[in-house]
């Protein structure tokens, strides 16, 4: 057994809490008081997000307001909780931080005290904001360094400097500079850099996501989570490599954190891998593959799914849309990745505890599956009637049935014995029964039930949404004890409520301690932002990647890759995001448009985002390949590159989300064209990964490796084909605008090619894709996207953009002429015709290598 068990010098905790909640823990007084300020910022941002302020009419926060309390918080925890060096103690908080710590507050808290002083000479700050302000900042970055490592700091002081330096830099890079006053005044004072979008979205949004996240960790769904996946997935071949890879797709609901992923999923997976034959170091790169791609899954997707909502201009429940079919691919494609490399070394599964016939089980999950059915639908409908027939009084019903439903949950978890916390330190001889395992768990559901009703039916704000989740997962976590020993006839029920108090107490302080990072490095960002908007710096970037790629789309999209990996080297996930969105995803949008490419704004961040995100796998920095080595005592770097090869898989998806936008359900046209997507997309993938393994049913011959590589690329790209047969767009002159627009549905694009200037002066025409929403006539709904345009029936003409609309995030400008549209050629056949000879090509491949397989083993059974 102890060689399933993780290197036994590794302190896998302190891992995750050097990466995440910070490495010291202080007793006493000290310790004491960081657990109390934890606690109190978890119930300052629930107070903030209820509706409590308004109904009682106090305690109402304004922006500037909450973002400064939130990075106060933050700022105290970071500088208590994150030693300065290595050799800083663990156990005590030096004074010297308790003054940085301070220093820092009133920096931030300045802003609040003389808000009303400040706002009344906007652009003339004072020797004492200026003062306020270079406080502010060098403590900020000092933490950020603590909190995130050395990278983030060093990208804000290069992006400070650039601010500083830029009438002394040669050529393009040269602009006219900032002095230190309006400097001070547009990173600090205004809502332009520190106290910008991304701390908003951190105050408003993301600090309960990962409050929620952190109670139900602490209600034991972390580890339901886990014996779940192995219970399911066990007894198939790899299978403890599967469950990994579930495991970490259900914890990505928990965890905001690529490195906490991969420990939490990774102490109980990666040793069962190593039991059923995975080489350490492709056992960790599995687990560092599955761990990061919890990052991707909707609804948190590490935070970044909030900053993207308001970088794009869309709704929360539009960014969970357009992200979930991409993240179930790239989950399934590690599926069968794990599966071909467990039949490739002949692994078979582990035995199971319970033994069902096939009838029996297949019975069982159809009773599963209809009764889920069934009761989605009398939650779904049900409430929906109730919410016409009672109207107000609905929620209050609502509410009451969800009660009830849980209640009835408990007393079913109570027949059936608790699920033992999971142990690296042993594995398991056999696989636990699938159904008592699940039984212990289902009330995890209803807050996950109730945080997805309010956001996607209810269409309530994201904030609002997660503080009825809040509430509920403390609910569960305050009363599944004391219910289920009630249920079991237990006494001393007083204890259990004790214990579930002091667990949703450690939840709130957890949650906090988990968002001291997150708080930090989205202000920290803030000072990107403010450099970009400063300076001007995207167009400079644009022309730099752009003369690189020698006008070359592809080889953009590669460059631009390349560079969000590095920028995200070392970074948390959503301080990765904002640095990668704010530098490099206007770079895409832009040359793509030059190329007459309109890609949706989404598939541009999400291209940024996936790119990003891939440094916490790839060498040398890696963090979550680190963890994943050290739980499976393997080289991390050789667990680096090995876990890179798995994610070729996911770096696939940017490309097409950028040349084919259905994959994000962009332009799905109804439920046929919907199953095609998704089954064309699923078997892409499928032949990408057996293309990269070097095998299908049987090892691959290298043109069966080239046939692969150009099954997937037909099925994911069929377009590319027909193109060459038949346009995609007919074009109409620029004075058909009205009619085009009458003609679109509401909800459809509109697709111009626009005839504006350079950084240079220069003319240059690019395509634009805009969604056009309802309105009583053409000029109505381009206003509604945030255009004004001028001589509609002559030559169109933006006399107007309204900032901060997706007009404005698309670069246009006033001035800029309308020169063409592009409207959906007509007698174009669907491209889906070429995924028929792909499909073919595929079962022929299949059917080949079959037949070889057997061929290949018909001697060894002759001869057995």
């Amino acid at each position: 057994m102890a060689a399933n068990a993780a290197p036994a010098n590794v302190d896998l905790q302190a891992l995750v809490a050097e990466a995440d909640t910070g490495a010291r823990t202080p007793s006493g007084f000290a310790g004491k008081l960081i657990y109390a300020v934890a606690i109190a910022w978890s119930l300052f941002q629930i107070w903030y997000a209820s509706p409590l302020p308004y109904m009682l009419g106090f305690g109402i926060f304004g922006d500037t307001e909450a973002r400064s309390f939130h990075l106060s918080f933050a700022l105290l925890l970071a500088f208590a909780c994150y030693p300065a060096l290595k050799t800083s103690p663990r156990d005590r908080v030096p004074l010297f931080d308790w003054l940085l710590a301070a220093m820092g507050i009133a920096a931030v808290l300045y802003l609040v005290v003389f808000y009303r002083e400040i706002s009344g000479r906007p652009g003339l700050p004072t020797q004492g904001d200026i003062l306020a302000a270079v406080v502010g900042v060098v403590l900020l970055l000092e933490a950020s360094r603590r909190a995130e490592g050395p990278w983030m700091p060093i990208i804000a002081i290069l992006s400070l400097l650039y601010v500083f330096l830029g009438p002394y830099l040669p050529g393009l890079m040269a602009h006219r500079g900032a002095s230190l006053s309006r400097a001070a005044s547009h990173f600090w004072l205004t809502s332009e850099g520190v106290f910008g979008v991304a701390l908003g979205v951190s105050t408003n949004f993301i600090f309960l996501f990962v409050l929620f996240g952190a109670l139900l960790d602490k209600a034991g769904a972390g580890n339901y989570f886990i014996q779940l996946s192995f219970a399911l997935l066990g007894k198939f071949r790899g299978g403890p490599a599967k469950a990994a890879v579930v495991s970490s797709g259900l914890t990505g609901l928990i965890s905001g954190s690529s490195v906490a992923n991969v420990v939490t999923t990774g102490t109980f997976t990666i040793p069962l891998m190593k039991r059923v034959g995975y080489p350490p170091v492709k056992a960790g790169a599995i687990e560092c593959a599955a761990g990061v791609n919890g990052q991707l899954m909707p609804p948190v997707m590490g935070a970044a799914a909030f900053l993207m909502a308001e970088y794009v201009g869309i709704t929360y429940a539009e960014v969970c849309k357009h992200a979930f079919l991409p993240a179930i691919l790239t989950y399934g494609a590690l599926f069968y990745l794990v599966d071909l490399e467990a039949v490739k070394a002949g692994m078979s599964g582990i035995e199971r505890k319970s033994k069902r016939t096939l009838s029996q089980g297949l019975i069982k999950a159809l009773m599963t599956i209809c009764a889920i059915i069934i009761l989605s639908g009398i939650v779904y409908y049900g409430l929906g009637w109730t919410k016409t027939a009672f109207g107000e009084s609905a929620s209050w019903i609502a509410s009451a049935v969800v009660v009830a439903v849980y209640v009835a949950l408990i007393r079913n978890r109570a027949k059936t014995p608790d699920l033992a916390a999971d142990d690296p330190t042993k594995a398991f001889v056999t696989v636990p029964d699938f159904y008592e395992v699940a039984r212990t768990g289902l009330h995890y559901v209803i807050p996950v039930v109730v945080l997805v009703w309010c956001l996607m039916i209810e269409e309530m704000s994201p904030g609002l949404a997660a503080f009825w989740g809040v509430t509920a997962m403390g609910g569960v976590v305050l009363t599944q004890r004391p219910l289920t020993a009630l249920f079991r006839g237990e006494s001393e029920l007083g204890s259990h409520f004790v214990t579930g108090w002091r667990e949703f107490v450690d939840g709130l302080a957890v949650g906090a301690r988990n968002m001291t990072a997150v708080g930090i490095a989205t202000a920290t960002a803030g000072i990107l932002v403010g450099m970009v908007t400063l300076t001007g710096i995207g167009l400079v970037m644009t022309e730099i990647v752009e003369t690189l790629s020698g006008g070359s789309i592809v080889i953009m999209l590669i460059l631009v890759g390349a560079i969000c990996v590095i920028l995200g080297s070392g970074l948390p996930t959503t301080a990765s995001y904002v640095v990668v969105a704010t530098l490099m995803a206007p770079v895409v949008v832009e040359l793509a448009a030059e190329n007459d490419l309109a890609v949706p704004l989404i598939a541009v961040h999400m291209f940024v985002f996936y790119f990003g995100l891939m440094a916490d796998v790839s060498p040398p920095v890696g963090l979550a390949a680190y963890a994943a080595a050290a739980i499976a005592g393997a080289d991390p770097m050789k667990v680096g590159w090995q876990g890179t090869w798995y994610e070729l898989r996911t770096l696939l998806l940017p490309f097409i989300f950028i040349f084919n936008p259905e994959m994000l359900m962009i332009d799905i046209e109804g439920p046929l064209h919907f199953l095609i997507v998704v089954g064309s997309g699923a078997l892409a993938m499928m032949a990408f990964v057996a293309a990269l393994q070097g095998w299908f049913f049987a090892r691959n011959r290298l043109w069966e490796t080239a046939l692969l590589f150009l099954i997937c690329f037909t099925l994911f790209r069929p377009q590319f084909w027909m193109n060459m047969i038949v346009a995609p767009f007919d074009t109409l002159p620029a004075s058909s605008i009205a009619k085009v627009i009458d003609a679109t549905p509401d909800g459809g694009t509109l697709r111009l090619k626009i005839l504006t200037t350079d950084i240079s002066g220069d003319d240059v025409s690019k395509a634009v894709r805009l969604q056009l929403a309802a309105g009583a006539d053409a000029q109505a709904r381009l206003a509604a996207a945030g255009l004004g345009v001028s001589g509609l029936s002559l030559q169109p003409v933006i006399s107007s953009v309204r900032p901060g609309s997706e007009a404005a995030r698309l670069k246009l400008k006033p001035g800029d002429k309308i020169e063409q549209l592009s409207v959906p050629s007509v007698n174009r056949p669907n491209a889906f015709l070429f995924a028929i000879p792909a499909l073919l090509a595929l079962a022929l491949l299949a059917l080949l290598q079959r037949r070889r397989r057997e061929n290949d083993a018909r001697p060894v059974l002759a001869s057995s």
